[in-house]
């Protein structure tokens, strides 16, 4: 996450380019039942015009991102009826299967989330499949369910992942009307929120600054900080604000977050776009390392901000990075703790072959690699260290919490490919990955040639060239080699 203080279609290479809402339906005399079916014919009258008045093709597959196969899942928002990751005819399909007793009802076949299947689903899904839906019921990636009246107008974003994640599919600027007290301090990565309305968030929501910029809409973290999410719930949603949990931080989860937003803020066409760039460079990488046999994959201790704090084998978690780059996490055994302390003893019995350092160092607003490099110099120079193969081959390496948190952290997966298995990612440059990543997504004029450190020691691309800090410092790295 870039908030230090709570805690492809184009890949770039080197050489080359529940709970449920039930209509209750009276019972009366006769004349309200036939007022009861009169309305239902009605209902079904309307649901077969506007069946038939939509054009979509029924092999319609616009909305489905071009790389997805990887990172399977169901696209979890009400009217994917047959629980693949998008919503197209096929659901429309399905849904009418389903009414005529030819398919079992799934979860998501109740499009318009109100307690039954009918024709009116069929509506329902027609309507988001050309984004003109009224409401989108969806759920979240805390696992709860949230509807939201659509198009959405005002939006506060605490979570600076999702706020990230949102300029990347192009959202609004004005439709954002308060952001994270950390976007607004962070004039490098977020100049045009640096006048916005200030969320603070530690240790609680504000969630009266909330009330007074009067959003429908608040995205927070959804699997972090728990107490939030209740506490703005139970505070915001009287008032009648969605309040939506997202992480935009775990690869197994990242792509459906950005597959949601897009359909949330109408904007699925952009949020292909940047899966397309996002999960082309994670595909080319598992592709790679995926027939690599365990045990020659190297033997990776991933030291987390503080002394022998490491990664445990949690799904979306740092073991995650160090898997899908070819790795082997020496405390994959330790199941269900994020970030478990360790005893220096076992670091060495487990003899790491390479070491990774994430600290809260480095970012967009440094250009001094001193800081990195005595992170570095620490770990070489621990004197219970000295014996284990990765200090010994000088394989130890800082990486800045700068780019492990967000989607940016598909930069970090291509730094330790690079590092894990440098002859199999020759051609890998996970400085122009970055680049791109700023540039095409980010709408940022930043030079990473220039400026910002993410990664100590650099990588030597070429003459006068580096990646991870300023080029300014080559004469200085290949001198120390």
């Amino acid at each position: 996450m870039r908030d230090k203080k709570v805690g492809r279609e184009n890949v770039l290479w080197m050489d080359c380019e529940g709970q449920g809402r039930v209509k209750r339906m009276n019972r009366g005399g006769s004349v309200r039942a036939l007022r009861r079916v009169c309305a239902l014919l009605s209902a079904f009258v309307c649901a077969f015009i506007l069946f038939a008045a939509i054009p979509v093709s029924a092999h319609s597959t616009i909305h489905k991102a071009e790389s997805t196969d990887s990172l399977q899942f169901t696209l979890e928002i009400y009217g994917n009826a047959n629980e693949d990751d998008t919503i197209d005819m096929r659901d429309v399909t399905y849904i009418k299967l389903v009414i005529f007793g030819k398919k079992p009802e799934t979860k998501f076949c109740d499009a318009n989330y109100d307690g039954r299947v009918s024709m009116l689903d069929v509506v329902q899904t027609k309507l988001i499949i050309v984004g003109k839906e009224g409401e989108l019921t969806f759920v979240d990636s805390a696992g709860k369910i949230k509807t939201v009246r659509k198009p959405i107008k005002r939006v506060v974003t605490y979570n600076t992942n999702a706020l990230e994640t949102m300029r990347s599919i192009k959202v609004e600027k004005d439709r954002i009307v308060g952001v994270s007290i950390y976007a607004v301090q962070d004039k490098i990565f977020f100049p045009e929120f640096s006048d916005y309305p200030a969320i603070s968030g530690w240790p609680t929501l504000d969630c009266e600054k909330i009330l007074e910029l009067n959003p429908e809409v608040v995205i927070i973290y959804g699997t972090f900080f728990e107490s939030m999410y209740e506490d703005a719930e139970e505070k915001l949603g009287p008032a009648g604000i969605t309040v939506i949990g997202f992480d935009f931080c775990r690869p197994t989860t990242e792509v459906e977050e950005i597959k949601k937003l897009g359909y949330i803020f109408d904007k699925r066409n952009e949020a292909d776009e940047f899966i397309n760039f996002y999960q082309g460079i994670i595909d080319t990488i598992k592709e790679r390392v995926e027939d690599i046999p365990e045990d020659e994959r190297p033997r990776v201790y991933f030291e987390a901000y503080e002394k022998y704090h490491s990664s445990g084998n949690v799904k979306g978690g740092y073991h995650d990075y160090i898997e899908m780059a070819g790795g082997h996490n020496i405390f994959s055994d330790i199941h269900g703790i994020e970030f478990p302390d360790v005893d220096a003893e076992k670091v060495i019995e487990r003899d790491p072959e390479i070491i990774v350092k994430l600290p809260w160092a480095g970012g967009y607003d440094v250009d001094d690699v001193i800081e990195l490099k005595s992170i570095r110099d620490e770990i070489m120079n621990r004197p219970e260290l000295k014996e284990v193969s990765a200090v010994k081959k000088g394989k130890v390496y800082v990486i800045s919490s700068e780019i492990t948190g967000s989607a940016s952290h598909v930069v970090s997966i291509a730094y330790m490919a690079k590092w894990f298995h440098p002859d199999l990612f020759e051609d890998l440059d996970p400085e122009a990955i970055h680049q791109e990543y700023l540039t095409r997504f980010q709408g940022l004029d930043y030079d990473l040639d220039e400026h910002g450190v993410f990664v100590y020691p650099p990588i030597i691309k070429g003459e006068g060239k580096l990646a991870g800090i300023p080029d300014r410092y080559y004469d200085t790295v290949v001198g120390q080699q």
